[in-house]
């Protein structure tokens, strides 16, 4: 059956709409893989402030700098801060852990981790 005018205008008419409607979705796309991104920033904040304090704890049982052992043990772009405690035959080292944000407006509070280890000193 052939098509008659005003099918053929509606058609013209149509053109391009799956492109607007794409366009229109990106902003969400790019949330969605932002936050994404930035769940896994969290995660991997959280491992190396684990990472930290174990360090931290291992060096300061040894009688040497907690700090030091904490920084030289996670990634050089984050930024840590170790707390040290503890007494009698132990010692505990508390990493706190600056959570970077890649999705503007959004901050977080640090990723804070605690270990203990026994003096070896």
């Amino acid at each position: 059956m052939p098509y008659s005018g005003e099918s053929r205008a509606r058609r013209d008419r149509d053109r391009g709409q799956v492109a607007l409607e794409y366009l229109g979705f990106i902003p969400i796309l790019l949330l969605v893989a932002m936050a994404g991104v930035q769940i896994g920033l969290i995660a991997y904040t959280a491992q190396q402030a684990g990472t930290a304090a174990r360090a931290g704890a291992r060096a300061a049982s040894l009688d040497l700098s907690a700090q030091d052992g904490c920084v030289n043990a996670i990634s050089d772009w984050l930024s840590v801060d170790c707390a040290e405690g503890g007494g009698g035959d132990s010692v505990t080292v508390t990493a706190t852990v600056q959570i970077p944000s890649i999705v503007p407006g959004w901050s977080f509070d640090p990723a804070v981790k605690t270990a203990t280890m026994p003096l070896d000193h």
